[in-house]
């Protein structure tokens, strides 16, 4: 076996407890990043917002079971790609995985570079009286992809520190992030309307320069396109054609799959739902919370309202730009609550901890896919060195970083309608998780003896194993987004047919990822190594 792999073992560390994944998961489908981010821009449907976390939460615990069962099973870093490679086959698994792990995670760039604006620089420029900057980076196609740039710089130095060190991190921003968002609450739950509205008008002249009425302005421009109620909607082309556009933000509670080669106590089924299921769960109940805070006192007309006449002007539906010039951020909505500037700084800066605790998930993830690739030898040997001291790839690394930049540059000026191309992130990431609910849902019978040998075959529903039943439960799901997002017959995503860069781009990162898995099998072919053989082996870690 070993002259098949690069070396006979991954050299990789089981250096994370369950705890770090657990914490990992519940950064992964962040509420205040991807959460906000994405609430923000739902302003248009007519499902509830509350009912359509539930539901969607109802579905991802099925995710949450297949991927717990994979990895048990077969804890490898690499995961989707190990698995699907081993059980669909070579060619499917890689071009599945890398394009969804590598390719496709190139354009969540730019996306984690605007959350980092908008949650981090724009707030604490605002308070610290640096207005100028702050709008700069608010307003500007330059300050879009200098927040992308500054990203690349923080995670990549995040990443090269090793899994130990980026555990740390995450554990503080854990804790500081929370004592944060109770703040916030605290700060809505106690407040009234009539406090937010006085607060919002003065806040927003003095830290970023607004005209006066910013509230009744805000109503006034967002009013006609905002729809999107708290609770409440019919079940049909109500509430489950919110989800597709909600699993932008809840989708990832699976995120960590690929680092459980690095995660000790990997093989204990149980141990692994309750990481991934808490961090659904316990996300999902924040964000109910959140979102009643919220209506409580900023009011839940409003909050649409102005989620709407920010983004109709940031995706040029209209002309008209907002009247507050800055993202309606909830957390900074909270601050207006205050006029003391040393608690307003207070809270947006433990709140900023959700980004910076979450933002190495953009390439941690993915460079364990990139790592396995080339020590299954689809990529340059070199790829597939590891950092001795840190156990990071290095030259992984690299193969995220160096594209990211151009991709970011496509998307914060906008070339080729690359500011569209959002959603097309969880399409081209489902379609991966598609393939590893089909390995899952037939190992038993292709596989028998390794499913039998594992500490999931117990697990049965009515003779059937469980993890043939979630699979077939969370595949329907995955089904139903991917219909909605390409055939998108209500015309609410954007991302479908109708959008010829959409498909162009998604189209042609396949393409790329096939040309490089059967570019490489013929080269090792002359060289004398069978692929064939190599993906009938499980790597040893």
């Amino acid at each position: 076996m070993s002259s098949l792999f690069v070396r006979k073992a991954t050299g990789m560390v089981r250096s994370w407890s369950v705890f770090d994944a657990f914490v990992y998961a519940f950064f992964s489908i962040n509420l205040i990043t991807l959460g906000l981010y994405s609430f923000s821009q739902m302003y248009y449907f007519e499902g509830g917002m509350v009912n359509a976390l539930i539901v969607s939460a109802v579905f991802i615990f099925f995710e949450v079971i297949v991927y717990a069962s994979m990895i048990a099973i077969m804890p490898r870093s690499g995961g989707d790609y190990v698995w699907q490679s081993r059980i669909l086959g070579g060619a499917v698994g890689f071009i599945l995985a890398v394009t969804g792990w590598w390719f496709i995670l190139w354009l969540w760039v730019p996306l984690y570079g605007d959350m980092f604006r908008h949650i981090v620089l724009v707030p604490i420029l605002g308070i610290l009286g640096a207005q100028n900057l702050a709008l700069w980076f608010a307003e500007t196609q330059n300050g879009v992809f200098a927040s992308a740039l500054i990203t690349l710089a923080i995670v990549s130095g995040f990443i090269t520190l090793g899994m130990k060190t980026y555990a740390r991190i995450q554990k503080f921003s854990f804790y500081g992030g929370m004592i944060g968002l109770a703040l916030v609450i605290i700060l809505f739950l106690t407040g009234s309307h009539e406090a937010f509205k006085a607060g919002l008008d003065a806040n927003a002249t003095a830290l970023f320069g607004a005209a006066p009425g910013v509230y009744d302005a805000t109503i006034e421009i967002g009013a006609a396109s905002a729809t999107t109620p708290l609770v409440g909607g019919g079940i049909g082309l109500g509430v489950f054609l919110v989800l597709p556009y909600l699993v932008f933000f809840n989708l990832w509670p699976n995120w960590g799959a690929t680092l459980y080669g690095e995660v000790r106590g990997a093989t204990d089924f149980k141990r692994n739902v309750a990481g991934m299921g808490w961090a659904l769960g316990v996300t999902t109940l924040l964000g109910i919370g959140l979102l009643f805070a919220i209506a409580k006192t900023v009011g839940w007309d409003f909050y649409v309202q102005s989620g709407a006449a920010w983004w109709n002007y940031a995706w040029g539906y209209t002309d008209v730009a907002p009247a507050l010039p800055v993202w309606p951020y909830p957390a900074l909505l909270a601050a207006f609550l205050t006029s003391n500037r040393l608690i307003q700084l207070i809270v947006v800066g433990l709140m900023s901890l959700w980004w910076f605790g979450w933002c190495g998930t953009v390439f941690l993830s993915s460079t364990r896919v990139i790592f396995a690739a080339a020590f299954d030898r689809l990529l340059p040997e070199k790829v597939a060195e590891v950092n001795e001291k840190t156990g990071t790839p290095v030259y992984a690394l690299l193969l995220m970083v160096v594209p990211s930049v151009v991709v970011a540059y496509l998307f914060s000026y906008n070339i080729a309608n690359f500011a569209s191309l959002t959603l097309c992130s969880t399409l081209v990431i489902a379609v991966t998780f598609l393939g590893t609910t089909i390995s899952a849902t037939i190992l038993p019978y292709t596989k028998p003896d390794l499913y039998n040998a594992s500490p999931v075959a117990k697990y049965k529903v009515l003779g059937v194993p469980l993890i043939t039943v979630a699979g077939v439960i969370f595949g329907g799901f995955l089904v139903f987004l991917l219909y909605q997002w390409i055939i998108d017959p209500n015309g609410l995503y954007g991302i479908g047919l109708q959008n010829t860069s959409s498909i162009v781009y998604m189209l042609s990162m396949y393409a790329l990822a096939a040309v490089v898995y059967f570019g490489f099998k013929i080269a090792r072919k002359k060289q004398g190594i069978d692929l064939d053989k190599v993906h009938a082996e499980i790597p040893v870690e």
